[in-house]
């Protein structure tokens, strides 16, 4: 089934608990994944979580869609915070590729300010140096 012939969206919950992330301070994590319905896009986690516990919570065999608050320091010494988006496509949950390549376009055109993009498939190419180079 082509993206095009099943049009994603982003659930009501979805899109407040994005909102909830640009607004608030207590919200640096946003992860979704699809609902019961077709196509539909819904949070899973909404909160306020440490890199580590960010990992953890990513399934071992299944997709997510992480909307995340990285905070870091800048060579400089500067406390630096950068939005990243992030495709977990674990090798075991290959049937669900398509839908969730669709799922983060719809995404990157929804948060058009979050510039770091990246695709992980093993939890190491989500190690903290990483994103913080990505984002640097």
């Amino acid at each position: 089934m082509s993206p095009l012939s099943s049009p994603i969206s982003l659930s009501q919950a979805s899109l407040d608990a994005l909102h909830h992330l640009r607004e608030k301070r207590e919200v640096n994590t946003v992860t979704l994944c699809y609902a019961d319905v077709a196509g539909v896009l819904v949070p899973e986690v909404e909160g306020n979580l440490t890199h580590d516990e960010l990992v953890q919570t990513l399934p071992p065999d299944e997709p997510r869609l992480v909307v995340h608050e990285l905070s870091f320091a800048s060579p400089e010494g500067m406390r630096r915070n950068a939005q990243l988006l992030i495709f977990w496509m674990p090798p075991d949950a290959g049937a669900q590729e398509e839908a969730y390549t669709a799922g983060y376009t719809v995404l990157k055109e929804h948060l058009p300010d979050v510039h770091v993009h990246l695709t992980a498939r093993r939890t190491d190419q989500l190690e903290y140096r990483r994103l913080v180079a990505l984002a640097g």
